[in-house]
């Protein structure tokens, strides 16, 4: 027996759920139908996937297979509204992607231009961080990224669109928003400094040191740009990240920390020829983007 995608959707909704009634619900289906789906699944690993009949807690295994599941059908149902929205395109879809600090400056006035010249043509958008975006390019599920690439990558041609400096990322009521003269690393002594993805990547010891323990991190670009603008909390990030909110936040350069973040046009080879592509990429490469 092979495994169907709609049984890892009903898996992953039951485990979601934990119980069977209302996965049931969801899907459309009857209790006794979803059950008999699940042990077919199970049958097949020859593991059970769930610590008691009441479906409430999964096994090592099905933690492992609820993750894959998800990734698949993200993947899966990510496809579907892709051919659907080409389907339904008569001139066509792109599919573009950027890191959030970019997707917030650059895509409404790009987008205003672009979808006058285009009007047939459907645009589909992202915010993801760097690594996703390069993710999704390999994958096929997105034709233009805009992110920091950090090495060559096999059927995607880039373009060097801006490089920006690690600082401290500060609300506007901040003292160190008011500090004279470029920071220190020692000047976050003191302050509660959230941490985050990108500069945790930052093999610098003084920053680390800097960062403490990381008690609190922020994961998700909105709740971190939240957090500092409330005049609590700072972040050491890339200057353009404060382009995202300039009325509250403020970026203070770290003297002592020389990492730049070099972001790229990143396009997929096998559209580059396509007229949409190079049309969307040559406006991206037009914009302004002096920091």
């Amino acid at each position: 027996m092979a495994i169907k995608i709609e049984m890892l959707r009903a898996f992953a909704i039951v485990a979601q759920t934990g119980n069977l009634a209302e996965a049931a619900t969801r899907l459309g289906r009857t209790p006794s139908a979803v059950s008999m789906t699940l042990k077919s699944l199970e049958d097949h690993l020859g593991q059970r996937l769930f610590e008691t009949d009441r479906k409430n807690r999964l096994t090592r295994l099905g933690d492992y297979v609820l993750e894959q599941a998800q990734a698949e059908l993200r993947q899966f149902d990510g496809t579907l509204r892709a051919i659907e929205a080409y389907a339904s395109s008569p001139k066509g879809l792109l599919r573009v992607a950027a890191v959030p600090s970019v997707a917030g400056v650059l895509f409404a006035p790009v987008l205003e231009a672009f979808t006058a010249r285009h009007p047939g043509v459907s645009v589909e958008i992202r915010d993801m961080d760097s690594l996703s975006i390069l993710d999704a390019l390999t994958r096929g599920q997105i034709d233009i990224g805009v992110a920091a690439r950090g090495g060559p990558m096999r059927g995607v041609a880039g373009v060097a669109l801006f490089s920006d400096a690690f600082g401290v990322i500060c609300g506007r009521a901040h003292p160190l928003a008011e500090a004279r003269g470029p920071l220190h690393l020692a000047d976050l002594a003191g302050h509660r400094v959230l941490g985050n993805d990108l500069s945790a990547r930052i093999a610098h010891p003084g920053l680390q040191a800097a960062m403490g323990a990381r008690r609190v991190s922020a994961q998700n670009t909105l709740s971190l740009i939240s957090m500092v603008r409330g005049g609590v909390w700072v972040t050491v990030l890339p200057k353009s990240v404060a382009r995202m909110d300039p009325e509250h936040l403020v970026f203070r350069p770290l003297a002592d920390l020389q990492e730049h973040r070099q972001v790229e046009l990143l396009i997929r080879e096998d559209r580059m020829a396509q007229d949409i592509v190079a049309d969307f990429a040559e406006a991206v490469q037009r914009f302004d983007w002096r920091l």
